[in-house]
């Protein structure tokens, strides 16, 4: 599913490829679901993504899916018939951000669907060591939703220090990346409070079991946010807006030793930053690109004690300009995957294979 041309989502079309074959420490995947995503899709889709140099006709699809339907040489990691989900950064493996394992820190970092041919295919080539071994239970849909949305929402906990029991603001909680933020939160034993700006997704987040669901553009929602936390404040958020505004009110919420964690700036991107109450109270602005290899096999862990990510729906990949506009409506709550007609996945392989 391509595009020759940037425009609205009529634009992709079906269009027949050459089958791309594996090589030496690659493997060939079989693509069950790929993810929709807002910038990664859409923005790169209408010719408005902020970074990306694409080159036409062009396919789409990040995060996704899938068996492995071949191995190229000294490839032991994975064999055909393997259920994989695919981390869909590209990384050189040989800078000191690589060999320190932070990926995302590369400086010659591609993204899969972005930067090269991506997964609205039947098939990808993409090195071993990016996809993983999807546990028993997981289904592609949800292995497509954990894989790299798992991985950024880890890294981020990781890089904040999270601990149970501490406050977290998350906000564009109805967002696939969000949603999934805000569960694993909650499953790592943090009292979470949900940002959103619609009326209509709060109760669904609340099904999260989250503490409570807030407007963070509600004139009252640093009273409302401190009320909730006993006057403290909240210990971390995850704001992946960038709203100048919105940033300015959760500021004033921030507790001491308090934490902010940026991995985007989807509405605006420069804000102002009070440095006197940043250094008075402790606090801390920690930007991080997305997540790597480390972060991604950590979210199984997640998985194997119950954790699933928030599917909100899944399109036919015949079907991904009415996902395309679906997902532009923001008529969801939780992540808009593809899926392909496969069987494969049904099949399981000869023997079990522990995750990745």
């Amino acid at each position: 599913m391509a595009f020759d041309h940037f425009g609205d989502p009529d634009v992709l079309q079906v269009q027949e490829v050459d089958t791309p074959l594996p090589g030496p420490g690659e493997v060939a995947v079989r693509v069950a679901a790929v993810s929709v995503g807002r910038l990664l899709d859409l923005s790169a889709r209408a010719g408005t993504h902020p970074y990306a140099r694409i080159t036409l006709p062009h396919v789409l699809g990040a995060e996704h899916a899938g068996t492995v339907a071949a191995v190229g040489a000294g490839v032991d990691s994975v064999r055909p018939g393997d259920h994989v989900a695919v981390v869909p950064i590209l990384t050189c493996g040989s800078c000191a951000a690589c060999a320190a394992g932070a990926l995302e820190a590369c400086e010659s970092a591609r993204i899969m669907g972005v930067h090269t041919r991506g997964a609205y295919a039947e098939y990808t080539v993409v090195p071993a060591e990016n996809a993983l071994v999807v546990p028993d239970g997981v289904g592609p849909a949800e292995a497509t939703a954990l894989v790299w949305s798992g991985a950024v929402a880890e890294n981020q906990f990781e890089q904040a220090g999270l601990e149970p029991g501490e406050w977290v603001l998350v906000h564009g909680a109805s967002s696939a990346l969000g949603s999934l933020t805000a569960a694993l939160a909650v499953h790592r034993g943090a009292r979470v409070i949900a940002g959103t700006r619609s009326a209509e997704k709060r109760q669904r987040l609340l099904d999260l079991k989250v503490e409570a669901v807030v407007d963070p553009t509600d004139p009252g929602f640093t009273e409302t946010v401190q009320a909730l936390t006993g006057g403290a404040g909240v210990d971390l958020v995850i704001d992946n807006l960038g709203d100048p505004e919105i940033w300015t009110a959760t500021m004033a919420a921030l507790a001491v030793r308090g934490r902010v964690v940026t991995s985007g700036a989807f509405l605006g991107g420069k804000v102002e930053l009070d440095l006197l109450r940043l250094y008075s109270r402790s606090q801390r602005v920690i930007g991080v690109r997305s997540g790597n290899l480390r972060s991604a096999r950590r979210i199984w862990t997640a998985v194997a004690a119950g954790f699933r990510p928030v599917v909100d729906r899944a399109f036919p990949i015949a079907e991904a300009a009415e996902a395309h506009r679906y997902l532009e409506a923001s008529a969801n709550t939780g992540r808009v995957v593809l899926t392909t007609a496969d069987d494969d996945w049904a099949a399981a392989p000869d023997t079990p294979r522990n995750p990745s």
